[in-house]
């Protein structure tokens, strides 16, 4: 059955918000545009004039399709070499959805995402659906052919494990740009002293390289061995040089919400470090070096570029 303009239209309002919804379920912006055109293949096939509420309809087999995938990732995350981090994208991307509330924000930060890597699957799906989309208990009860009683039982479980303590500290591109001065003076200074000044007691650093790209397999905790690991990170090296393919631009941008170093070779965007901060200090670093996880956000910084780094390396 062809669609019609309206019909055509109606999906395409919807696809923002379909795609935030998958993003946010996923962790990755090509497995969440893919779910969306699965979504709208099914849309095109389906009886439409039986679809009372299309925004309903759309959500529920967008959350099947997602619930799905989710499955499989559990189990290829099993063999996922290292560490698993979600896939990074620019301020202004539509994967990151509605960002009018502190929740709906948070709920789409690098450190967020990857939390909820604990939620079970429908945990996930009820969390992100109320947390940050603000639907009833009643339509994600619906959506998940649940009762109302257990969905609420099941956001309060999914919350508890995702809820901390730390107030994020919101960023424009200013406010960006001057924690990521900060933190490369630190990390170019050739000293630890600098870093662990910076960072929290008890900070955590996190890489994903897939495999790909060499990166350390398991999370680093604590300030010190962080600066340290830091400190050699940034040393400058022919060998460094070599394996990048050339020297390093080091830019600021706001990350999934937050600051974050861009690190360019060339066109490409090769690393992305993601600092989790506070009012006063550092708490976690994300580092995507993963080559698959750049290729969104590597054409989003060509087109909004130019760009002036803060500084070169390498």
């Amino acid at each position: 059955m062809s669609l019609s303009t309206h019909e055509a239209d109606l999906f395409e309002s919807s696809r923002g918000r379909l795609e935030a919804i998958a993003y946010r379920l996923l962790g990755s912006a090509g497995d969440a545009e893919d779910a969306v055109q699965d979504a709208f293949l099914r849309w095109h096939a389906a009886d439409r004039e039986r679809i009372e509420t299309p925004e309903a309809w759309l959500t529920k087999v967008l959350t099947n399709l997602c619930l799905n995938q989710l499955t499989s990732a559990r189990v290829r995350r099993e063999t996922y070499v290292g560490q698993w981090l979600p896939e990074p994208v620019l301020a202004g991307d539509r994967m990151l959805g509605p960002a009018d509330t502190a929740e709906q924000r948070e709920s789409v930060s690098l450190a967020m995402l990857t939390l909820m890597e604990r939620l079970s699957p429908n945990e996930r799906v009820v969390y992100v659906l109320r947390e940050a989309f603000g639907y009833p208990h009643r339509e994600i009860a619906e959506i998940l052919d649940l009762t109302e009683a257990n969905c609420q039982q099941i956001y309060r479980r999914a919350k508890q494990h995702v809820t901390t303590d730390r107030a994020r500290t919101e960023v424009d591109a200013a406010a960006a740009e001057k924690i990521v001065k900060e933190f490369l003076a630190a990390a170019l200074s050739g000293d630890t002293e600098p870093l662990i000044r910076l960072l929290a007691d008890d900070a955590v650093s996190v890489a994903d390289g897939g495999g790909r790209i060499p990166a350390r397999r398991t999370p680093l905790i604590g300030a010190l061995g962080i600066a340290r690991y830091l400190r050699r990170l940034f040393q400058q090296t022919d060998a460094k040089r070599a394996l990048a393919g050339g020297s390093a631009a080091l830019h600021a941008a706001v990350v999934n919400g937050g600051p974050a170093v861009l690190v360019e070779v060339g066109e490409r965007v090769v690393g992305v470090i993601c600092l989790d901060a506070t009012s006063d200090r550092v708490e976690a670093l994300h580092l995507q070096v993963n080559p698959d996880k750049l290729e969104r956000i590597t054409r989003q910084w060509a087109a909004a570029g130019p760009h002036r780094p803060l500084a070169e390396m390498w």
